[in-house]
Order: C-alpha cells, then sequence, then structure tokens
C-alpha cells in the first residue's frame, strides 16, 4: 500500500473540569488527508484546502509530528538509509483552524496515523500520541494530549500521566451528543495559555478533582446528572471566560432547555455543550444560533454524537 486516506476528526478538550487531560473525539467536523509514500526521502505538503497555513513546513504540525515519527524509524529501522523512505501529503482541512475543536491535532494525528500504516504498524498507539504531541507543542507551546489522544484512540479518553505517558479510554455513553458553537473570532492557544494562574488555591485544587472523579463516574454509570452535576471549573473557565462573547448567556440559555452543561472547547473561542439525545442536542444547537444571531460576530454550529473509534482510513493504491 504506497497511498492512503484518513478522516480525522474534531475534538473537545478539557471536557470542563479535566484541564489538560480529558477530551473527546466528534463525529463531525473531521479533516481529510492523503498521504503518500515516497522514494524521495523527506516531507513534502503538497496541497492545503480549506485553510491559510504558514508556507514554512517546520511552522505546520503535520510536517513536525511526522518529522518526528521518521526520526524514530530511522532509529528502528537500519535499512532506513537504503530505502530512502519519504512522503508526500494533501490535506482538505474542514477543521477551522484557531476554532478550538482541534484543528492542529486532527492534522498532526491523521498524518503520523496514516504514516504508521503505510510502514507497517511499527509504532503503538501511545508513540502515536507521541508524535502528534510534538506538532501540538510546535503550535500551542505546550506537548499536550487532551485533542490527539481522543482523535487517535477515539471516545471520552483520560491522560493519568504525561511523564510517563499514561493515557485510557473512559466509557462513552451512548445518548451523549455535542453542540458547538464557533464564534470566528481569534483567540490563540499560546495566549490563552498565558494568562492562567501557575498557583491555585486548595479549596479549589480539591472541588475540581472531586468534578474529575465525579465525571469519571458519571460516564461509566451513564448517570446524567452526575456528568452534569460534575461540569464545573473553577480553576481555568473563570479566567477565559472573559474572552469569549455571550459565554455565560450561552451556558444559562442552553441548560434551561435541557443541556447538562458545558464550556469552553479547548482554548476556545469555541464552546460547547453535552445533552443526553440527538433531540436536545438540536435545541441546544438552535439556542446557540438564537444567542449569537443578535451579535455581530461570524459563527458556525455544530451537532454531532461523538465518534467512539476515532480516526478512519481508506485505501487509496
Amino acid at each position: 500500500m504506497n497511498a492512503i486516506k484518513i478522516f480525522s476528526p474534531a475534538t473537545v478538550a478539557n471536557l470542563v473540569c479535566g484541564f489538560d487531560i480529558i477530551g473527546l473525539a466528534l463525529d463531525s467536523p473531521k479533516d481529510e488527508i492523503h498521504l503518500f509514500k515516497s522514494d524521495d526521502p523527506g516531507i513534502r505538503i503538497n496541497k492545503i484546502y480549506g485553510a491559510s497555513l504558514p508556507d514554512d513546513p517546520n511552522k505546520n504540525v503535520a510536517f513536525v509530528a511526522l518529522q518526528f515519527l521518521l526520526k524514530k524509524y530511522k532509529q528502528k529501522q537500519k535499512f532506513y538509509q537504503e530505502k530512502k523512505i519519504g512522503f508526500e501529503i494533501k490535506l482538505i482541512k474542514n477543521i477551522n483552524p484557531g476554532s478550538g475543536i482541534g484543528s492542529s491535532a486532527a492534522s498532526a494525528a491523521g498524518v503520523v496515523f496514516g504514516a504508521n500504516i503505510l510502514l507497517g504498524n511499527p509504532f503503538n498507539t501511545i508513540q502515536l500520541i507521541r508524535f502528534a504531541m510534538e506538532g501540538e507543542r510546535m503550535a500551542s507551546g505546550a506537548a499536550h494530549a487532551d485533542n490527539v489522544a481522543p482523535a487517535i484512540m477515539g471516545g471520552v479518553t483520560l491522560v493519568r500521566s504525561y511523564n510517563p505517558l499514561d493515557i485510557t479510554k473512559l466509557h462513552t455513553p451512548n445518548e451523549l451528543w455535542v453542540s458547538i458553537i464557533h464564534p470566528k473570532i481569534e483567540i490563540k492557544t499560546s495566549d490563552a495559555r498565558n494568562i492562567l494562574k501557575h498557583k491555585i488555591l486548595m479549596t479549589d485544587a480539591i472541588r475540581q478533582w472531586g468534578n474529575i472523579g465525579a465525571l469519571v463516574a458519571g460516564l461509566y454509570q451513564e448517570n446524567y446528572a452526575l456528568i452534569s452535576r460534575s461540569l464545573e471549573d473553577v480553576i481555568v473557565e473563570p479566567i477565559r471566560a472573559i474572552l469569549i462573547p455571550a459565554f455565560y448567556e450561552l451556558k444559562i440559555r442552553c441548560k434551561e432547555i435541557g443541556a447538562l452543561g458545558g464550556g469552553i472547547s479547548g482554548s476556545g473561542p469555541s464552546v460547547f455543550m453535552l445533552s443526553k439525545g440527538n433531540k436536545t442536542a438540536k435545541k441546544v444547537t438552535e439556542v446557540m444560533n438564537k444567542v449569537y444571531s443578535t451579535l455581530k460576530i461570524d459563527y458556525n454550529t455544530y451537532t454531532s454524537p461523538i465518534n467512539k473509534k476515532g480516526l478512519k482510513w481508506n485505501k487509496i493504491f
């Protein structure tokens, strides 16, 4: 197999109380990546559709992540030099860069996942996540896994530890749906991280830990009331909320019509809400549209189930 088409999903990171450790994969939107194995050494990004991304390959997350994979492959395979393996990439971006729903993660996770298949699967899931995290490091200044992990593994994932990297896939209730609004304003991930406090109160930490534990329990028990009570962030959201227009109005009005709760997706500006069932999720999306229709801000909305499988692929030839 010399070419592969990868469908890489959007993701929601943090899941309110799980900053940098909990994320989930969406069924839509998703990026499409065409990856071609070549006898010419190196990595070439041939085409990018749907987004304006840097011309410098060293500033492209797909290039950086794949470069790390090839470096490790070279160390594993002594015949690498003789074979002169390279890759050509075509990116079709359906996830807007800077949207807060894992655009960079989709690119980074997609290329390393596809390259691993074309090379005969020499790397395991954790190794692929590590490579994709290097793309995230370049994009945001931090090698976080809460977007790339669910993109690769699917469903809801929890990062137990970053050193050593230890990630587990959590149970996903079948009726859990996601509504998202993406205001078309720019919030750089690096800037959103820089405004966070480096020290927090012990009382806030205890409350946050309780919410994380209860959220995990609620997912496994399919206890939607417990999930709802656990969607509280007392550390990050109060600081970042000021960056997103009508943030608290969105939360209040969505919960009034049945949403379980929600918050900022990643570092924003997208806001997500969880609901029980497709019917409620669609009503929540309608409310999001009503709130933002009064503002002079362009936006997109999405309604999606949770993608339990993560990345998908087809053989091209």
